[in-house]
């Protein structure tokens, strides 16, 4: 197995959107799965671009990625990565391709200057709760997350 773990270019955006759906389909959110990749390139690479990421190839193919971009917890004045999705096909989880994955965002981090690194994870989602516990993650109950999309992000922005 030879695994290489690298940014995420232009090139890797139609294997990431396919990583993407199939992790949807893992957390049972197919239906909310959006995603094309004019967006996600548009998001990565277009104008105002904020995105980054990471992919893991095993020879030419994608078996993992990682997105993630700047955030600031304001309470405590910290800035951060917000880690948006790491995901791993299922053939090449346990096999520290995570660890590495996870080792290579907080070394980014860390050139950027954060102090942290931030992320939601279902509540059923044991193995990924496991994962991350294990490596020192701090996990906080009383977190919600909210969003505005749709008609109310419309609504609020005319």
């Amino acid at each position: 197995m030879a695994i290489t773990i690298k940014k995420i270019t232009k090139e890797d955006v139609a294997q990431v959107v396919s990583l993407m759906r199939e992790f949807a389909e893992y957390e049972d959110l197919s239906e909310y799965c959006t995603v094309t990749e004019e967006r996600l390139n548009a998001g990565m690479f277009g104008d105002n671009a904020f995105v980054e990421g990471l992919i893991a190839l095993n020879d030419d193919r994608a078996v993992a990625y990682a997105l993630f971009y700047p955030s600031f917890s304001s309470f405590r004045g910290e800035r951060g990565l917000f880690l948006e999705d790491i995901y791993i096909t299922e053939e090449f989880r346990r096999h520290n391709l995570g660890e590495k994955m996870l080792c290579e965002i907080a070394r980014i981090a860390k050139l950027l200057g954060c102090e942290r690194i931030d992320f939601h994870v279902l509540y059923w989602n044991k193995p990924a709760v496991n994962f991350y516990l294990k490596h020192g993650a701090e996990k906080n109950d009383d977190d919600r997350h909210f969003k505005f999309a749709g008609e109310a992000f419309e609504r609020l922005a005319s």
